[in-house]
């Protein structure tokens, strides 16, 4: 009786023992689980230095070719004005050694919207970041204001830290960050933002965006939203 006493003793303490390491494990690979979430998050949003794999950065100048865009104060074409700084943002941007840069165009020509080669060059790049850079125009010339849009969730972010750099380097009124469904936007599968630097319609702010000055203050401040974004020294 007394030797079968100890043997139940031994097996439950035997039982106990397995219990607890089975419990353990499931800790271990739980938490090994939830880290590996965690590094596959930050490896989605940001690549490892030590990697050297370029971020791929589209820059989309509006219009172009036969679509002017926006007819400024002066009779300023909003494509002139588009290319001309989305070239200065691809200079700075080229300097970086974790970015690669990719113009939408760097002529004046036109893109159709119709069979949207501006979101599919991005989406067929297969970039990391999308950003389309455009003038503003509205029948009252005293409307003025720097606006940022975005239609995605996961484009808000970049939204918002562009606009703050933007609207810092023009000094303009603030007309906040805003979400609408330009095709550049919807199409496009990466984090993208379309920027209205300011109203080309008003004269004080067209004077302003059509100078060197202005265009490389505000070419910087782009480049620097960017990095920022992608977290590039």
């Amino acid at each position: 009786m007394k030797t079968k006493l100890i043997l139940i003793c031994c097996l439950t303490a035997f039982l106990v023992l397995l219990v607890l390491q089975v419990n353990q494990k499931a800790k271990c690979d739980k938490t090994d689980s939830s880290t590996q979430q965690l590094i596959n998050r930050l490896s989605n949003k940001q690549r490892q230095n030590d990697q050297l794999e370029e971020f791929k950065v589209v820059i989309d100048p509006g219009h172009g070719g036969e679509d002017p865009g926006a007819i400024g104060y002066s009779g300023s074409y909003e494509k002139d004005f588009t290319l001309s700084l989305a070239k200065k943002v691809a200079h700075l941007l080229e300097q970086e050694e974790l970015i690669g840069v990719y113009l939408t165009r760097a002529d004046d020509i036109f893109l159709s919207t119709e069979t949207r080669e501006r979101p599919k060059f991005a989406n067929d790049l297969d970039a990391d970041l999308f950003v389309s850079i455009h003038g503003n125009t509205f029948d009252d010339p005293t409307v003025t204001g720097t606006e940022t849009y975005y239609y995605h969730d996961h484009s808000e972010s970049l939204a918002n830290i562009l606009h703050r750099h933007v609207l810092e380097a023009t000094g303009f009124n603030d007309r906040g960050v805003r979400n609408e469904n330009y095709f550049v936007l919807t199409d496009t599968f990466m984090p993208a933002v379309l920027l209205e630097i300011g109203y080309l319609t008003n004269q004080q702010e067209e004077e302003k965006m059509l100078t060197e000055v202005f265009q490389d203050r505000l070419a910087t401040s782009i480049a620097e939203g960017i990095k920022e974004y992608l977290e590039v020294d």
